[in-house]
């Protein structure tokens, strides 16, 4: 080469030059060690990227108070025929044995108190968490066979759930004697961009079923294996049910009231709904509804549900009671957002004793004379009442007979009503009834016994007292679960399937109380 003489050169140039490596200061250690004869001594590097088989004594894997302790005694002394029924696999025949539904169960409900809601999740702990290699015997369980399992399993989880708060009562911790009700917004699992309305719903369905068509008459190519184009096919179908389901949904909203602009639904969850978040934000969400019961704060029973109001959830909760506990309780604490009249004289009759705020609807009256423009001189309390003659007079000295009456849930309305033309020529029209094209009305007010009898014992000092207590109950298992357990957000999609995760998360939250309150000062005793 003509250059090699240069090249060299100029590589012995480099090397002449002195190597300048900047300082660094590391951690200060210890010298190194020194035989006796002051030769380096020999020790043994610790190596933390390799795997490794050695003998493994399970049981030692967790200490005798370890929580995943409690829940696998608990739960293996349940009935879990429910869950047997299920299992495919029997002796004598072909096939692999399938996992004890004991395990999975106490799988997913020391999951939960973990805050995992995740199946590949907890398969992966499987094969490095102490609790969870005690847990599965150090065997791989599936991520498929557990969210399968949490999914399907709603019956037989329901009376898991009963078998529990049965052992729970015959140990003293529930008795129904005392309950709150509360709800709680817990988001969907689906983003406020998959809201969609009919027309595009309409155009995405008929593209999602040229595309199951396709794949339906499509001949498998060497690309791709048997099982891809399977997994293919699902799926397509799968969202043209979501489609499906999420147009339905959209013209129930329609039915319900809504216009063609405003009737949206999420093509992801379709059953989810837009409701008003404790943020004063707006999302899709699920209306969980809590009956906890109150001498040990234990969730007697959960319903998830489409309805952003809490007003109609009381008396179905109460029922859920009686079929699922074989009574109803005693005396029931509810805020504000169940002391509709209708709560009230629904409880009476049922005999439940109902702690909540009187209804008074004051400022739901101010919002609405404000729209219609009333002024405070021709508030009702400004007409007079003649009761011999069972009329009423304006303050412009106008008469308003009797015109009809509603009877309601807890009070009946006599309504009162001036003739038109009155009201029509009256120069006080604008700050009366600026907005109304017939006369003026008003209405006389009868409560019911029912109500007269709940208001009155509402202000009692003992009411008050009650009622005080209802926060730290009703709302103690709403943050455990959000804040310990992290479900702010549901896992499961569809109405049918929260449902069945709100009956695992109840489950969970129960067993960490028996923990709490019984396993582990028993253990305490025995120790």
């Amino acid at each position: 080469m003509k250059d090699e003489p240069a090249v060299m050169e100029a590589i012995e140039a480099i090397e002449e030059q002195p190597f300048l490596v900047p300082e660094i200061k590391l951690w200060p250690r210890a010298e190194q060690p020194q035989a006796e004869d002051g030769a380096p001594a020999r020790v043994k590097a610790v190596l933390r990227n390799q795997r490794v088989m050695r003998v493994l004594d399970v049981e030692r894997l967790l200490d005798a108070d370890h929580p995943a302790r409690a829940i696998w005694e608990l739960v293996g002394q349940c009935d879990l025929q429910p869950f047997h029924r299920e299992i495919k696999s029997v002796k004598g025949k072909a096939g692999r044995p399938s996992h004890d539904p004991r395990l999975l169960i106490s799988l997913w409900v020391y999951s939960y108190t973990q805050g995992i809601a995740s199946g590949r999740e907890i398969e992966e702990r499987c094969g490095y968490d102490p609790a969870y290699i005690w847990m599965a015997g150090a065997e791989k369980v599936c991520a498929h066979t557990l969210t399968d399992f949490r999914a399907e399993r709603g019956e037989a989880l329901k009376d898991l759930s009963s078998q529990i708060l049965a052992a729970m009562a015959g140990e003293g911790l529930v008795d129904l004697q005392q309950v709150t009700q509360d709800g709680t917004k817990i988001n969907a699992s689906a983003g406020s961009d998959t809201l969609r309305r009919q027309g595009t719903i309409e155009k995405r369905m008929e593209e999602a079923r040229q595309r199951v068509e396709q794949l339906s008459k499509q001949e498998e190519k060497e690309s791709k294996s048997r099982r891809s184009a399977a997994a293919q096919r699902r799926a397509a179908k799968e969202q043209l049910e979501r489609l499906e389901k999420a147009l339905e949904a959209v013209k129930e909203l329609q039915k319900n009231g809504k216009t063609a602009e405003e009737a949206r639904v999420s093509t992801t969850d379709p059953d989810a709904r837009v409701m008003k978040q404790n943020n004063n934000g707006y999302g899709l969400s699920y209306n969980a509804q809590f009956t906890t019961d109150a001498r040990n704060t234990v969730i007697v029973s959960v319903a998830v549900t489409q309805d952003g109001n809490d007003a109609g959830q009381l008396e179905p909760a109460i029922d859920r009671l009686q079929e699922e506990a074989g009574r109803q309780p005693e005396q029931a604490l509810a805020d504000g957002g169940y002391a509709s009249r209708e709560n009230i004289v629904k409880m009476e009759q049922k005999g439940v004793d109902l702690i909540a705020p009187v209804p008074d609807g004051k400022v739901q009256k101010e919002t609405l004379y404000q729209i219609r423009r009333v002024t405070a001189e021709f508030r009702p309390e400004a007409f007079a009442f003649d009761g011999e003659k069972n009329c009423y007079t304006c303050p412009a000295g106008k008469s308003l007979p009797y015109s009809r009456k509603n009877v309601e849930p807890g009070r009946t309305k006599y309504i009162y009503q001036a003739a038109k033309e009155d009201c029509q020529s009256c120069a006080s029209r604008k700050q009366c009834c600026s907005q109304s094209r017939n006369g003026r009305s008003v209405q006389r007010v009868e409560e019911s016994e029912e109500m007269k009898k709940f208001r009155t014992k509402m202000e009692t000092e003992e009411a008050k007292a009650i009622y005080k207590k209802r926060g730290t109950v009703a709302e103690f298992p709403h943050l455990w679960i959000k804040e310990k357990f992290g479900l702010r957000r549901f896992s499961l999609r569809g109405l049918k399937k929260v449902n069945v995760e709100g009956v695992w998360v109840a489950i969970t939250f129960n067993l960490q109380q028996w923990i709490r309150l019984s396993w582990k000062q028993r253990l305490g005793q025995t120790a």
